[in-house]
């Protein structure tokens, strides 16, 4: 059943086959994504009782939920397994929040993400539109990002760069048009320059992917909690997995998007190839609504990046800085350490003086994962051919995870397929250098 349907996509969406949603070669002047539409929301799949998936997707988070919703809107059967659930304290995409801009200038894989980070932010409007037919909580946030620098650096132009490309808004102000709009913002000391991307936003993370189960689970998934690990086999071809004690689960496909736990579930694959790292994440009380959405932009300062605080929530003003050197992401504490509460105070006296002295509301600490090219992870098993693995890409993949769970479901239904994207996102033998630092370079970039 699963084979013949996966044929019929296969042959019904042939003119899908050919579309590259990052070819870089081809992209200049192109509109974002052009002649390509997100999987159409598909009547609710009826499922048999005790009826096998056609695909068994491990993991809830960003990866996992966007793609096995895609999955199932392309006609198959999906169940998703997680240890602890979608939207639990433990995972990556947990938190409460999460950025999404698209500056990337500077890396080797920075204009395929400035593309679809671009997409992404069209998709997650569409998102709340869409969900405020089901009664579902808003997740996006139209903020805006404020990047402030000493100097022109080539981040910054690289990032420029990309936007004129893909004809992005942007603006690039002066001290004193930064002054105007937010005065609150401290420039006398070390900024000259701020990068202004009038798109961007925050999204509430953990909410988000309970949006995206529920939806899941509407349109005829399922979800368990449960902890997966490889079953019988024959040959390259996985049979099931095993879900504790004797029970198992069988499927025509596999995709393992486990976030930081991918060392543990492979260590013979990941064991020196990924890092873990532990960021730090703090949520200060606001004076006043100069520092709540929408009075001033997301930001981005050399070493941290953070965001005005947003109504519904009411968490507080986010400031994010370096963390701690990860450990099991099963067994490590997720709480911030008082040493570690020095830096983002600096921060605040330093760019946000009238913050000095406010009171932490709370702390989050949250693994990243990132592997040799710190880029995303799509990929077969090197053992097995209905074996997918995806991750990967520090605390990048949230903000795109709209887009992403559509290139992934359509990587393994074989829809599509383009090459050098493909060979962007392979598995690699190689090991991450530097040990186990922060995501991204220190000064320019620390993540989402």
């Amino acid at each position: 059943m699963a084979i013949d349907r996966r044929d019929f996509l296969r042959a019904a969406t042939a003119g899908a086959a050919g579309l590259s949603l990052g070819n870089a070669s081809s992209l200049a002047g192109a509109p974002l994504f052009e002649g390509s539409v997100p999987a159409p929301r598909a009547a609710p799949l009826r499922r048999r009782a005790g009826q096998a998936p056609d695909v068994v997707v491990i993991g809830a988070g960003s990866f996992g939920i966007w793609t096995a919703l895609n999955l199932q809107r392309l006609g198959v059967t999906v169940t998703v397994l997680d240890a602890y659930g979608p939207g639990n304290s433990r995972s990556t995409s947990g938190g409460e929040t999460r950025g999404v801009r698209s500056s990337y200038g500077g890396r080797p894989a920075g204009f395929v993400w400035n593309r679809w980070a671009n997409e992404a932010i069209r998709r997650w409007i569409q998102w709340d539109e869409e969900g405020q037919e089901l009664l579902l909580p808003r997740v996006f946030y139209q903020s805006g990002d404020l990047i402030l620098r000493e100097e022109m650096i080539p981040y910054v132009e690289d990032t420029m760069a990309q936007w004129d490309r893909l004809g992005v808004d942007y603006e690039l102000l002066d001290v004193d048009e930064i002054n105007y709009r937010w005065p609150w913002i401290r420039t006398e000391e070390g900024v000259s320059l701020g990068l202004h991307e009038p798109n961007a936003g925050v999204v509430r993370a953990r909410r988000a992917i309970e949006s995206v189960a529920k939806r899941f689970e509407m349109e005829g998934g399922e979800i368990r909690i449960a902890r997966a690990a490889l079953g019988e086999s024959d040959g390259r071809q996985l049979n099931e997995v095993t879900l504790g004690g004797e029970e198992s689960l069988a499927a025509s496909t596999f995709v393992f998007a486990v976030g930081p736990w991918i060392g543990k579930t492979f260590p013979e694959l990941f064991g020196d190839r990924v890092r873990i790292p532990i960021g730090n994440v703090f949520y200060f009380a606001v004076p006043d609504q100069r520092f709540m959405f929408p009075n001033m932009p997301s930001y981005g300062v050399p070493g941290c990046t953070g965001w005005p605080a947003l109504g519904p929530d009411h968490r507080g003003f986010r400031v994010r800085t370096g963390g701690q050197t990860g450990d099991d992401p099963d067994t490590s504490d997720r709480w911030v350490p008082p040493e570690a509460h020095e830096r983002p105070r600096q921060v605040l006296e330093r760019y946000f003086p009238d913050m000095v002295g406010a009171a932490i509301n709370e702390t989050r600490a949250c693994h990243y994962c990132f592997g040799p090219n710190r880029n995303f992870l799509v990929d077969k098993h090197p053992d097995f051919d209905n074996v997918w693995l995806a991750g990967l890409g520090t605390a990048e993949s949230f903000k795109q995870g709209p887009v992403l769970g559509e290139y992934i479901a359509k990587r393994v239904l074989e829809i599509e397929n383009d090459p050098e994207l493909a060979e962007q996102f392979r598995f690699s033998l190689e090991a991450p250098e530097g040990g186990q630092r922060e995501p991204g370079p220190e000064s320019e970039d620390l993540g989402g």
